[in-house]
């Protein structure tokens, strides 16, 4: 320990006095354990001079033992945070959050009862860190607490106040004695991975980030309170653990979780009850009954003709059971709020283009188009396709906040307008979009797609009618896809090699129309054949990735008539013909560790 450049560095005698009369020595035995615990190390050390310490006192050491407080090991975290980013939730002010949560705090430093669950909320973060990284989590509780009681009055551990600028500043003192060396850690492979994945190289880095953690849970908890109210988020973590319960897989469990929330009934039975809905809605097409308040955009499957249809090619598409839904509310916040809770996403539009990122740039193109901007309005996005699937969620998304504000405003959009401004935010996000993925979200049927050959035409749309529905799954590969990455590699191809490229775009184009008449005649062998080829030309337009070829490989093994993948490529989602056992497609992928889903099309 001395050569690491710890070891004991001091000696520090207390004398107390007894209640029944007589004193009690205490010796304190400071010790720096470096990047270790050190409990069985200072546990050694006060044995080994107990012997010494009676001869010198001529009495005898009752209690050997370490300290729990370590108050010699101390961690600071800070954090600023502008007053503009704490607005925009459920309607409040950048100052009213900042002053409530201050008002809170000075509550917790106050009152004791108040400054226990106060304190527990800084704890909930730091003993995360802790058990994952393999730290005694009791030890740093108990630490923690008589640290918050060291004036003689229990107390909060964590300040927050107004800086000079009106932002708000939160600071948090804490004692953190951990280890990142040592036997139980090192022997746990777990325990490794996540110290690799923090990236930190000593114990002293591991306690800075327990501390920043154990603010940032304070601030989240405090927020929550002086806002909506703690309530809702511990409803949503409880329906999470119930959906869990009842059997709810990973493609329908934001689902599930959101109308258990939404019912009111948390209970097992409920959930029970959403599952079989969510699954039965899954087998058919897409019908759900739009709310009154709601705007809908539907996600979106291409069977044939991906790429291609970029350069004047033919494309088939399907609307699959899964949707954007978003809400409008009038608020007196002086903007326009933006909320999407199952991903995290909370922000405010910046009223000048100049200063948006890329997040609010199609939202921002839906505002200035529709003369909204001056509105003071909070939007709630509700996005059952996942993202970045190749399941055309970013159209979903803007054809849902369309129609919702068409409705909130009783604006009076056609279909036709809401469908170009759709692919108007549609170039913002992928470039050189076809318009397949916004002209499905807004018109929700099957059709045969080709975009046009001028900038002021509409495209070519028909719609399919199948004689029964097509039986599909769609399998997840959890890597996202960058659309417009894809995209452009292939322009750069073509760029470089047009002819060669243009004969592969015919060729898909010929496919897709050749899928016309097997998906119309319910030929299904033929359909899964034209799959298999297309997926094949894909491939060959190198859009495609392992995770994919995995996916496409899986499902052809357990019986798929054709596999290849839709929307952009690059990872996302494929799809699957299986008429026969799709549960078994579905089984096998899962136990490869991806998603699957069955739907019905048509």
């Amino acid at each position: 320990m001395v050569a690491r450049g710890g070891g004991a560095n001091d000696l520090e005698v207390h004398l107390h006095a007894r209640p029944e009369g007589g004193d009690m020595l205490v010796v304190h035995l400071l010790v720096d354990t470096r990047d270790a615990m050190g409990a069985n190390l200072v546990n050694t050390m006060c044995e080994g001079v107990a012997s010494l310490v009676e001869s010198i006192t001529g009495g005898r050491v009752f209690l050997r033992i370490l300290s729990n407080l370590t108050d010699r090991a101390m961690v600071r975290a800070r954090c600023v945070i502008p007053v503009d980013k704490l607005g925009g939730r459920q309607g409040y002010t950048g100052e009213e959050v900042r002053d409530g949560v201050i008002l809170a705090n000075e509550f917790a430093t106050i009152d004791p009862y108040r400054a226990a669950t106060h304190n527990k909320g800084v704890m909930n973060g730091v003993d995360a860190v802790a058990l994952a990284t393999g730290n005694d989590w009791r030890a740093i509780e108990a630490a923690a607490h008589a640290y918050a009681a060291r004036g003689g009055r229990y107390t909060s551990l964590t300040r927050w106040y107004k800086g000079p600028n009106g932002e708000l500043v939160g600071e948090l003192d804490i004692p953190m004695k951990v280890g990142t060396v040592g036997g139980p850690l090192q022997s746990n492979a777990t325990v490794a991975l996540n110290l690799r994945l923090l990236g930190v190289k000593t114990a002293r880095e591991l306690a800075e980030v327990m501390g920043a953690v154990g603010l940032a849970q304070n601030f989240s908890a405090l927020r929550a309170l002086v806002t909506e109210g703690i309530q809702q988020g511990h409803m949503t973590l409880h329906a999470r653990s119930v959906a869990v319960a009842a059997g709810a897989t990973a493609e329908i469990f934001d689902t599930v979780v959101e109308r258990l929330v939404e019912s009111g009934e948390i209970k097992i039975w409920k959930a029970q009850e959403i599952v079989v809905q969510v699954r039965k809605e899954a087998r058919g097409a897409a019908t759900e009954v739009i709310p009154e308040h709601a705007g809908r955009g539907y996600g979106k499957i291409i069977l044939l003709g991906e790429h291609a249809v970029v350069y004047g090619s033919h494309a088939i598409a399907a609307p699959v059971p899964l949707a954007v839904r978003a809400a409008v509310q009038d608020t007196k916040s002086g903007g326009v709020d933006m909320m999407i809770p199952r991903w995290g996403v909370e922000y405010r539009l910046h009223r000048d283009p100049a200063h948006r990122d890329s997040f609010q740039r199609s939202l921002g193109i839906i505002f200035d188009t529709l003369g909204l901007t001056e509105r003071s309005v909070r939007i709630e996005v509700f996005p059952n396709v996942p993202r970045a699937m190749g399941l055309g969620g970013s159209a979903a998304m803007a054809v849902a906040i369309i129609r919702a504000l068409d409705q909130h405003f009783k604006i009076g959009l056609t279909d036709v307008q809401v469908n170009e401004l759709a692919f108007n935010c549609e170039k913002v996000a992928h470039g050189t979009p076809s318009g397949i993925d916004n002209t499905v979200a807004t018109y929700g049927k099957f059709v045969l797609y080709k975009r046009p050959d001028q900038a002021d035409q509409q495209p070519m749309m028909r719609e399919l009618h199948v004689p029964k529905p097509i039986p599909m799954v769609i399998g997840i590969s959890g890597k996202e896809s960058l659309t417009a990455k894809t995209v452009g590699g292939v322009r750069t191809a073509w760029q470089r090699n047009p002819e060669l490229y243009e004969r592969i775009f015919r060729e898909i184009d010929q496919l897709t129309l050749q899928g016309v008449d097997a998906v119309q005649g319910n030929d299904l062998e033929r359909l899964g054949d034209l799959m298999n080829i297309c997926h094949g030309l894909l491939n060959a337009l190198r859009v495609s990735s392992w995770e994919v070829e995995e996916l496409v490989q899986i499902a052809r093994e357990q019986g798929a008539l054709g596999a290849k993948l839709t929307g952009g490529g690059g990872g996302g989602s494929i799809i699957a013909l299986c008429p026969e056992n799709p549960e078994k497609v579905i089984a096998a992928m899962r136990d490869a560790g991806y998603q699957g889903m069955e739907v019905n099309i048509g």
